[in-house]
């Protein structure tokens, strides 16, 4: 008998508030890096109506005007119309940003302290990371989260183009996809909500998005006559973004990583230096994951490993292959290969992947894995990985 079953997964447009929050966010994180690579960030952005608050821990040496970048985040994600509540040259702007406490500093730094057992440098915070990767997409990502977010990109495309006038920033996608024995098979459903002008029908939203979106993106061979499409489901959003609800940097995790298929260990990305493990380390969870798929040691992975604050090695390290693992190895083989090709530790994780530069803001939106840009995206140990687990 066949395993079949639906997953679904969902993404959100930059428009959305909780994006918001996390370009303001990320876009301070980058402006902090590009004048001094030693900064140390912790920038969290709360959004509603035409309010801005800014409040987290930052010790940098880098000169910055926070209102410009605000604004600036904000005009690029184009909340620049006349009638826009929240509108990039009009926001009210609220600083409550402090420098970073010295106890987690001395954690951090790589240098002995009294009660620190290591001169090294530290986890920034106690944690569990996840990494997955799976061969299902180019991206060896899940098939329903690369959908959801390839929605969103087009839709964006569109938007900014001006190809249509009624598009507003606000959106979200969703995309559910059946599988039989665990391939994808057929879309069942496609979700698209979009915050457009009051003066668009409901009819001419959804007959467009249907035809120049959802089709342009999803194969023909995954839709058939039962794919249900919901396109504005409530009939109008008129009022979205900060307007219609709060933002808060770090909310949209889910979104931001795997579609809920791979384990999440809990930490927020967006607007973290890579001191943060719970930003660092899942890049590198996400580089090991993909370069164990790329080297052909399992078709789907997910690494796992925890940190203690202030301590450089993992507490743990543990490879899954649910049942997928190839050429005869185990899951404690290719954990073994692992361990011996790359480094835990916090400043070789910074090192390894270059991680000290202004690149966050190409992360926030449509996930931070699964663009080939990124340097967690690369498969540049697979050779290497291969060559371990045959020892």
């Amino acid at each position: 008998m066949a395993n079949s079953f639906v997953f679904s997964s969902e993404s959100v447009g930059e428009g959305h508030p909780d994006k918001v929050a996390d370009l303001i966010s990320d876009s301070v994180l980058d402006a902090c890096l590009a004048q001094d690579k030693t900064s140390r960030v912790a920038c969290e952005t709360m959004v509603k109506s035409n309010m801005v608050i800014l409040a987290g821990e930052i010790t940098t040496k880098a000169k910055l005007n926070y209102e410009s970048i605000v604004r600036a985040a904000i005009r690029d994600i184009g909340y620049t119309n006349n009638d826009d509540v929240f509108h990039a040259d009009q926001v009210f702007i609220n600083n409550y940003l402090t420098k970073q406490s010295p106890d987690i500093s001395q954690g951090v730094d790589a240098k002995k302290v009294k009660g620190k057992k290591t001169a090294e440098q530290g986890a920034g915070d106690q944690g569990i990371m996840f990494g997955y990767a799976c061969n299902e997409t180019p991206e060896l990502m899940p098939t329903p989260i690369m959908f959801a977010h390839r929605l969103g990109r087009v839709l964006t495309k569109i938007r900014k183009s001006g190809e249509v006038n009624w598009l507003r920033p606000d959106a979200k996608s969703q995309v559910s996809v059946r599988y039989e024995n665990d391939v994808p098979v057929e879309v069942v459903n496609v979700v698209i909500s979009t915050q457009h002008t009051a003066d668009v029908a409901h009819s001419t939203i959804e007959q467009y998005l249907i035809e120049n979106v959802i089709k342009k993106v999803i194969p023909a061979k995954l839709l058939n006559k039962n794919t249900e499409y919901l396109i504005n489901p409530t009939g109008r959003f008129v009022v979205g973004g900060p307007q219609g609800d709060s933002g808060l940097t770090g909310r949209k995790i889910i979104v931001d990583t795997y579609g809920g298929w791979g384990r999440h260990g809990g930490g927020a990305f967006s607007g973290k230096d890579p001191s943060k493990v719970d930003r660092s380390a899942a890049y590198l969870g996400r580089w090991i994951a993909k370069n164990i798929v790329a080297a052909g040691l399992a078709t789907h992975t997910e690494i796992q490993f925890a940190y203690a604050i202030g301590h450089p090695k993992p507490v743990s390290v543990r490879v899954e292959t649910f049942g997928t693992a190839q050429l005869g190895l185990s899951d404690d083989q290719i954990t073994a290969a692992v361990e011996k090709v790359f480094s835990f530790k916090p400043a070789d994780i910074v090192s390894q992947l270059n991680l000290l530069r202004p690149i966050y803001r190409e992360t926030t939106n449509y996930g931070h894995f699964g663009k080939k840009n990124l340097p967690w995206e690369q498969t540049n140990k697979a050779s290497a990985l291969r060559a371990a687990a045959a020892r």
